[in-house]
């Protein structure tokens, strides 16, 4: 996900504004800063964007899921239900709040199968965290009824999908809570980041605490005066990281304009293979186009297609034979290879994943290849990489 390859003045710009002043942590010093606050002026973009009240940004789009579960109050002996093709971010934050991650299948929309969901729910579930991977969502309509049926809490990790929507609200504003990530290679980026992003005030301030040591920021221009309601931990952007994102959220109109036009040219091309499928897209018109995904009859064939993607001089990723993103992979997972132990009852919960399959999700990610989309491309660049993706497919079919 591209937001690095535009990088440009106006980056440079606001990260002189802060390197001016020397002022580089995001809280105190308010004399010296000399009213440069980059990490407000973010979070205050990111509520007008998103059109959401609150904002809180955190160190990564890890930290940030982990903020959000900590204020929403997930923790020991909840469950939090979640896919099997996600980063191993998202599994890592349910564990460091104590709680258990159930996985679940996946559906050809690459996210929560809404059916799955409802398989997996007992007296133990606390959340439904879908994960909007490579750009797009999922079935949102669904996975709402779902969480107010049985009066659960809805987590969005939006990290791979920043700017997409569903049915005109952002994705990560739907849910009780949304989180995003603003690593190296997201949709847009602040080098390293995450935020936080909700309508309910409540959890708006204990992110707002928990992310910095449990400060509750009412100490005025004297942190040492502030309270400390609550345990949290060092979570913090720095001034140098929000100015990046800064500069970066103001292009992302053009960023998903770029990658929605890039994403068309290869989609059309690649549509003229018979044997080709497309992943489905609960709302097309709210894809942020960040991938395109496709399907091929069979694992065998998307295996030779990859190949001959790569030979071809092409980027391509094959989920299912990926270490980072999904449950086949993920052996540490699997084994509960901790440096540090789990709670008995968690680590008893755990057990169950030395053996587990999910044969549905197999049978989807085998299949599957996703071709990122770069926003550097000229429309005769990305016609010429429509025409060797292509070529590449139709050889190993």
């Amino acid at each position: 996900m591209p937001g690095f390859e535009l990088f440009g003045a106006e980056e440079k710009k606001e990260v002189n504004d802060v390197l001016e002043t020397g002022i580089y942590m995001r809280y105190g010093f308010d004399g010296p800063r000399k009213g440069i606050w980059k990490a407000k002026e973010l979070e205050q973009a990111l509520t007008e964007r998103f059109n959401v009240k609150y904002a809180q940004l955190t160190s990564s789009g890890t930290t940030a899921l982990t903020t959000a579960m900590a204020a929403l109050g997930i923790g020991a002996g909840d469950e939090v239900i979640m896919p099997t093709f996600t980063f191993v971010a998202s599994f890592e934050a349910v564990l460091s709040v104590g709680a258990t991650p159930i996985l679940v299948d996946v559906d050809d929309t690459l996210t929560l199968a809404p059916d799955a969901v409802r398989a997996a729910i007992t007296p133990k579930t606390k959340a439904v965290m879908p994960v909007h991977m490579c750009g797009s969502m999922a079935d949102m309509d669904a996975l709402v009824s779902i969480c107010k049926e049985h009066n659960l809490l809805l987590l969005e990790d939006a990290c791979q999908s920043t700017g997409a929507t569903y049915k005109g609200k952002a994705l990560g504003s739907i849910g009780n809570a949304g989180t995003f990530s603003f690593d190296f290679v997201k949709t847009i980026t602040c080098a390293e980041g995450g935020a936080v992003i909700t309508n309910d005030e409540a959890v708006y301030t204990k992110a707002d605490a928990f992310s910095d040591h449990g400060h509750d920021h009412l100490g005025g221009t004297d942190r040492g005066a502030d309270g400390h309601p609550h345990f949290g931990y060092n979570f913090r952007i720095s001034e140098l990281h929000a100015a990046v994102g800064l500069a970066q959220i103001r292009k992302l109109d053009k960023f998903l304009a770029i990658q929605r036009n890039n994403k068309q040219i290869l989609k059309e091309a690649l549509g003229a293979v018979p044997q080709v499928t497309f992943r489905r897209l609960p709302d097309p018109e709210g894809d942020s186009a960040t991938f395109l995904s496709f399907f091929l009859p069979t694992a065998e064939a998307a295996k030779a297609a990859t190949a001959a993607i790569k030979a071809a001089g092409l980027p391509a990723f094959y989920w299912f034979d990926n270490n980072w993103h999904y449950f086949r992979k993920w052996n540490h997972f699997k084994e509960g290879a901790t440096l540090n132990p789990f709670a008995a009852p968690l680590a008893k919960a755990m057990e169950v994943y030395k053996t587990k399959e999910f044969p549905a999700s197999d049978a989807i990610i085998s299949r599957c290849i996703s071709f990122p989309i770069s926003l550097v491309w000229t429309d005769e660049e990305a016609r010429e990489r429509a025409a060797k993706l292509t070529a590449a497919v139709k050889s190993a079919l």
